[in-house]
């Protein structure tokens, strides 16, 4: 079954919108009024107005925030232009006229653009359809293709009086380089000259494409399709296999994802490709290749995520809420302006929350205010924002808006005309009552968003009412009273009645003794309230003083929430927030709390448990500046805490290119994002010089892997229309180094076999090889260990049973496995803890592949009989097992009592090897293998050929990984590598430092001694003039052995300080691994002795009775103490973390090894720096003064005088 993709429709282009409009425009700074013929391009992307004079306003469709008509449009204030549009006339109908286009490069600087139409009834439409367009989201992230044809159709509407596009305005398109644009026009055969003109036919569309590629050649692209083909076309075949490497996400389930039909691939070539003959025959070229890496298949952002696809049925709190803060402010929250027009536009751009910060106004109106407390921001009307928002609370999206209070209104009477405005101004909008389905109780959950849509919710602090009916009547006999009761009672509820008295639904009407006794619903409801009530009371008693200075600022001090705001406030109450322990004992899903940010993202990132890693590689830009200059790219991940700090950033464009520069560095890897949800990845460019270019904020969990042309934005997130970058990405579940082989082995289990199966293991069917018989490797055996010395050495760490399978693979194929697998395994040898297995007898198992037994090895002296019985224990288990199928191999193993066949080795002798004392390292070397006889009960299992697939068992001891086994792996070896070349690049900015000061100055005693052989020509050899070209040459010898000694003293403090934070960064990746590693070796260690206890406890009275026959009394008592494996486990743990604990002091000493010999180097330059610069100096000063060369620097000293013989002028 597959699973439903999404996919974002296309704007709608009415026919009307193109065939345009008579309307009068007018502006608000003039008293003029212009007849225009208002239209709209075919493809949507421009709305342009033509006058009777034939001049041409274009508006950039993308520009537009808004469309307003009727009351909300703007109006002519002189009257001079009101008579025009008779607006003073009472039987005017100028409402139904009116449109007001709103538009600007952010929220905040806008422009108006004001018409009035020629017929009633035609601003309605033009003003949903043109705003329906401009929030259209397949236009909002459109891909590469669809801004290029954005710049044809802006060069071809642009027409002169003639209906000629002037050429002029392709130069002013692309200001880059106006000699690249010239040589492109010349040779797509179209006119040059910047006076030149050209007929719309000339211009077609294929020409401009061939202009692009003239004038932004494309190398990278080139590149990539060389990869996949050596021809001028690409096959079909070759075209699928790039899109399955490179353009689908690894993760993806092909039962739910599946891969592209080979129809659809044809499709893709037929819409992509420009020469018909090439898709006819399904090929496809580069520039067909280019065109689809530019198309909508590959836009980087998911289209699901765009899409209105989500489950939007669950709870309101399920679900993340776009929010704004401080919405009222144009600026700065200490003295900037705040407006209405905010709001409009926060609810425009998807905002679902918004903040009201309520004050109370000031008389004779005593109108409420929203301000910023304490500050210098200017004042707004409440009444004035309510209506900002009743206007487009809706108009790009229906999902409910929640208003979030911030009530600083002290005063009864203002808070009943807040509440008032909010019901009258709002309307049915505004819900003021629960819905029936969801009442307010505990462990009842709130709407969803869908059933919520259309609607607003207030959210401010309710206060809990037992006598509304007094209050309100004390209220009105004695206001003054009221208002200074209210002013006193800033931080506590109004109620003053027993704790112990029934609390009602603030919304129901006080009871009288003739009416009935409230429903069970309101008595919870008010018991609900009550205890509420109390606790914020204790709370905010206990706080106050403490939230004055908090964090929060002044949302701490909020007052009293009277009667009249408490009747809206239902499914959002606010409270503070104690733990999430006290929140699920209440179970109260409309109660909301605030968190400062820091404390939120904590919070969040202790239960963030999802791991991706990002690879990232920048290629190229295409059209990235209006300048000729250099550029570079930053890029960095913006999420939680936890998520990778650092910001990764290419190198300068080699030369100035901001048309089409190329990078095409190593790619930058973001390791371990905690949360993909909750976190973006930001790209940016900028100019050598700082200047900010463009950039773009993409969610992570929206981003597809593949090749891609991302299209910047502004810095208000604005789509700029020429600015792109091509990248590629790659997104892969974070998998830490310590589960490399394990997760390799899910992914591709079948990795190294052969085509027939071995039996399938598991930990729990571990056998000494101590119990086994008597058994000799096959010659092929014998050779093959011969082959694989390091495949027989390597003793990885026991890992999980799914690996299981792999045991039997020979060394051949192990050994063609790629290296970084076999850098992942790192475990050390331990041959004294792990004794090897013999190859299987036929009496025990089915014939199967002989070469199994290739990498066992001779083992250790045999342990005592206490440790090697709990391992005999475990094999009568084994009989009643069901064996596999037989293999197809050839030849059965030899028989236990076959004799040893001769070993060519001359340096093997298995003989001795029994009596080697433990630990001994030959012992891996052996290819004979020595076994203990066992019982004639005891039926072995088959063993693998790879000891470190067997866990181990309770007569082991466990293995850690080594300090050289990390340091030898792959993510090491790649910081070292970085870090040698960042030590090359400095050392080499210092070379070139030296190079310059020491050829400044060999150039100046050139200077002076050109200008001593002059004089002494003229004046025929005066002392005075040559004794003082000889000061001067020793006063610049001392200054330049100043200045050199200073320049290397620097390089070699730098050098020192960069090799000291090497070997930092080099000790945190290897804690880094070694902490992943030994996480993963304890956790197998207590899989592997669950699975030991559990079986072990299944052993029957039958079992213990056979191993009687062949053990004493006394070894069976020991093993039944063995029986737990608790005991044991511990102690195996006990040993497993004291290895650990060695090799992480042993990561430590090598680190201050690394700072010593920092140290040393340093030490060793700083002695030898003063005879390298004198060396240097004299070598300078000789070439042109021999006399000034001091006699000690004629001896050249060994390892110095890098510079002798460089720059002699």
């Amino acid at each position: 079954m597959n699973k439903k993709r999404h996919f974002l429709d296309p704007p709608e282009i009415k026919d009307y919108l193109a065939k345009g409009e008579r309307f009068t425009k007018w502006s608000e700074d003039s008293t003029k009024t212009h007849p225009v013929t208002m239209k709209m391009d075919p493809k949507g992307f421009y709305v342009y107005w033509t006058t009777q004079s034939k001049e041409t306003t274009f508006l950039d469709v993308q520009t537009i925030r808004d469309t307003r008509i009727g009351k909300y449009a703007k109006l002519p204030k002189h009257p001079k232009v009101r008579n025009v549009f008779n607006l003073d006339f009472p039987e005017s109908n100028h409402l139904a006229k009116t449109l007001t286009i709103v538009s600007g490069p952010d929220t905040v600087n806008l422009t108006y653009h004001n018409f009035f139409a020629s017929k009633e009834k035609v601003t309605q439409n033009w003003a949903s359809d043109i705003l329906a367009i401009a929030y259209n989201a397949a236009r909002n992230n459109a891909c590469r293709y669809v801004f290029l044809e954005k710049i044809y159709i802006r060069i071809s509407l642009h027409t002169n009086k003639d209906g000629k596009i002037p050429v002029k305005n392709i130069y002013k398109m692309f200001p880059a380089d106006k000699k690249r644009v010239e040589s492109a026009l010349a040779a797509t055969h179209l006119p040059k000259g910047k006076y030149d003109t050209m007929k719309p036919d000339v211009f077609t569309e294929t020409a401009f494409r061939a202009f692009l590629i003239n004038l932004c050649p494309r190398p990278e692209i080139y590149e990539i399709f060389t990869s996949y083909s050596n021809k001028p076309t690409m096959t079909k075949e070759n075209f699928t296999k790039f899109l399955n490497e490179k353009q689908r996400d690894s993760r993806l389930n092909e039962e739910l994802f599946p891969r592209l039909r080979q129809d659809q691939i044809k499709a893709l070539i037929d819409k992509y490709e420009p020469a018909t003959t090439n898709s006819n025959r399904s090929l496809i070229s580069p520039e067909g290749l280019l065109y689809f890496l530019m198309g909508s298949e590959t836009s980087v952002v998911m289209q699901d995520r765009l899409a209105i696809s989500q489950d939007m049925t669950q709870p309101i709190p399920h679900y993340f809420i776009k929010s704004s803060h401080n919405t009222y402010l144009t600026a700065g929250q200490f003295s900037g302006v705040s407006s209405p027009e905010m709001y409009r536009q926060c609810l425009l751009s998807g905002c679902r929350c918004l903040e009201l910060d309520c004050w109370k106004g000031k008389p004779p109106d005593e109108e409420p205010i929203i301000t910023h407390g304490f500050t210098m921001t200017t004042e707004i009307l409440f009444k004035d924002v309510i209506e900002a928002i009743n206007e487009c609370a809706f108009k790009t999206s229906k999902y409910p808006v929640v208003l979030s209070f911030e009530n600083h209104v002290d005063s009864v009477k203002q808070q009943e005309k807040m509440a008032n405005y909010c019901k009258t101004i709002f309307g049915d909008a505004l819900l003021t009552e629960p819905l029936d389905k969801y009442p307010l109780k505990p462990g009842q959950q709130i709407p969803s968003p869908s059933e919520l849509m259309g609607k607003i919710l207030i959210k401010n602090k309710k206060g809990s009412h037992e006598k509304p009916a007094q209050t309100k009547k004390n209220a009105a006999a004695a206001p003054d009273q009221a208002a200074t009761a209210a002013t006193t009672a800033t931080t506590t509820t109004t109620t003053d009645a027993p704790t112990d008295a029934p609390a009602q639904d603030p919304n129901s009407t006080p009871q009288d003794p003739s009416n009935p006794a409230p429903s069970t619903q309101e008595n919870q409801e008010g018991d609900a309230a009550a205890e509420d009530n109390e606790e914020q009371e204790d709370t905010e008693e206990q706080d106050e003083e403490k939230m004055k200075t908090s964090d929060e600022g002044t949302a701490g001090q909020e007052v009293t929430a009277y009667e009249a705001m408490s009747s809206i406030v239902n499914y959002i109450q606010p409270n503070k927030f104690i733990s999430f322990d006290n929140a699920k004992k209440k179970n109260k899903s409309y109660v909301i709390s605030s968190f400062v940010e820091t404390k939120g993202e904590a919070m969040i990132a202790k239960s963030a448990v999802e791991f991706v890693e990002y690879p990232l590689r920048i290629y190229s830009g295409q059209f990235l500046s209006d300048k000729n200059v250099k550029t570079g790219v930053e890029v960095e991940v913006i999420g939680l805490p936890g998520d990778p700090k650092k910001k990764y950033r290419t190198k300068w464009s080699p030369t100035p290119n901001a048309i089409n520069p190329v990078w095409n560095e190593e790619p930058f890897v973001f390791e371990k994002i905690l949360l993909p949800e909750m976190a973006s990845l930001r790209l940016v460019v900028h100019e050598e010089n700082g200047k900010f270019l463009g950039h773009r904020i993409i969610p992570l969990d929206a981003i597809q892997s593949g090749f891609h042309h991302i299209c910047l934005r502004s810095e208000s997130n604005m789509p700029l229309t020429l600015p792109a970058l091509f990248v590629y990405i790659e997104v892969k579940d974070y998998i830490p180094a310590a589960f490399a082989d394990f997760t390799d082995a899910l992914f591709n289990p079948t990795k190294g076999e052969k085509t027939t199966k071995p039996p399938k293991e598991s930990s729990a069917d571990y056998v000494s090889p101590y119990e086994l018989p008597l058994a000799a490797p096959t010659p092929t055996d014998k050779a093959k260990e011969s082959e694989a010395p390091a495949a027989e050495k390597a003793a990885p760490e026991p890992t999980p049973p799914v690996d299981a399978k792999d045991e039997s693979t020979p060394p051949e194929a192990s050994a063609e496995e790629p290296k970084e697998e076999a850098e992942n395994k790192s475990d050390p040898p331990q041959p004294e803890a792990e004794p090897e297995e013999p190859p299987q007898t036929p009496a025990d198992t089915p014939a199967e592949d002989p070469a199994p037994a290739a990498t066992e090895t001779t083992p250790e002296a045999v342990p005592p009989p206490e440790e090697a019985a709990p391992e005999k224990e475990a094999a009568p288990e084994q009989e009643p097992e069901p064996k596999p199928e037989p293999e197809p191999e050839p030849e059965p193993e030899p028989a236990a009592d076959t004799k040893e066949e001769p070993v060519n080795d001359s340096s093997t002798n298995p003989e001795p090897a029994s009596d080697d004392k433990p630990g001994t390292e030959a012992a891996p070397e052996e290819p004979a293998v020595v076994a203990v006889p066992c019982p004639a009960s005891a039926t072995p299992e088959s063993a693998g050929s790879d000891e470190s697939s067997q866990p181990p068992t309770s007569s082991e001891e466990p293995s850690t990984v080594t300090t050289e086994e990390l340091t030898q792996h792959k993510n090491y070896l790649k910081v070292i590598k970085r870090q040698e070349k960042e030590m090359k690049e400095a050392e080499k900015k210092y070379q070139k430092k030296g190079e310059d000061l020491i050829q400044k100055y060999s150039d100046s005693f050139k200077a002076l001694k050109k200008k001593a052989s002059v004089k002494k020509k003229e004046g025929g050899g005066n002392t005075t003039d040559n004794s003082a070209a000889t000061e001067r040459a020793q006063e610049q010898k001392e200054k330049m052995q100043v200045e050199l000694q200073a320049l290397w003293s620097e390089q070699n403090d730098q050098l020192r300080k960069k090799k000291e934070q090497c070997a930092t960064e080099r000790l945190a990746k290897l804690m880094e691994m070694a902490t992943e590693k030994h996480s993963s070796e304890l956790k197998t260690l207590e899989s592997e002795s669950k699975e030991n206890k559990k079986k072990l406890s299944k052993r029957g009275s039958a079992d213990k009775a056979k191993l009687k026959k062949a053990q004493s009394t006394e070894m069976l008592d020991e093993t039944s103490q063995a029986d737990g494996a608790s005991p044991d486990f511990s102690a195996q743990q006990e040993a497993l973390m004291k290895k650990q604990a060695a090799t992480l002091e042993e990561i430590k000493t090598l680190t201050n090894q690394l700072n010593q010999e920092a140290l040393k180097d340093h030490e060793q330059k700083a002695r030898s720096l003063p005879a390298e610069v004198k060396e240097a100096v004299n070598s300078c000063v000789g070439a042109h003064f021999p006399e000034m060369v001091d006699q000690a620097g004629d001896k050249k000293m060994e390892g110095v005088g890098v510079y002798g013989d460089v720059f002699l002028g």
